[in-house]
């Protein structure tokens, strides 16, 4: 963990996030598990929210986040699975037809802080799910 810096600040806030699909439908493979990690990314780049480690498996996604201390949690979450969802629909018209009703997320989500989780349990936690794939690499982590 490294210290951030805002105009009057210095913060050290990072969160452990995870979604699901709803019903827990294995769809998050391929191109839309690869999309989904782009959308990810961008949406925490434009709200100054740098991705410390990350996981897209088959059913849900893990995020180690570091935030500003100006957004709450539930307001990454909501950024996040709504622009994720309304682009992965836009984009992949054979996930319509699985969830009607357009929610592709199922409600709610985990979130601890580092504080709460050390960071050898979200380690451990991150790599129990990492499944690799060959000539695919899923991992979050920053270029």
């Amino acid at each position: 963990m490294e210290d951030r810096y805002g105009s009057h600040t210095v913060f050290q806030i990072e969160y452990h996030f995870v979604w699901v699909t709803k019903y827990r439908y294995k769809v998050l493979s391929g191109e839309v598990a690869e999309r989904i990690r782009e959308l990810v990314r961008e949406t925490c780049e434009a709200f100054e929210i740098r991705i410390v480690k990350g996981v897209v498996s088959k059913d849900h996604v893990h995020i180690l986040a570091s935030c500003p201390p100006s957004m709450a949690p539930s307001e990454i979450m909501r950024r996040i699975k709504g622009r994720t969802s309304s682009k992965l629909f836009e984009e992949f018209p054979h996930l319509k037809k699985k969830y009607w009703g357009r929610h592709f997320w199922a409600r709610g989500y985990f979130c601890a802080t580092v504080g709460q989780m050390t960071e050898a349990m979200i380690e451990q936690y991150l790599e129990h799910h990492f499944e690799p794939r060959p000539n695919d690499d899923f991992k979050m982590e920053p270029d």
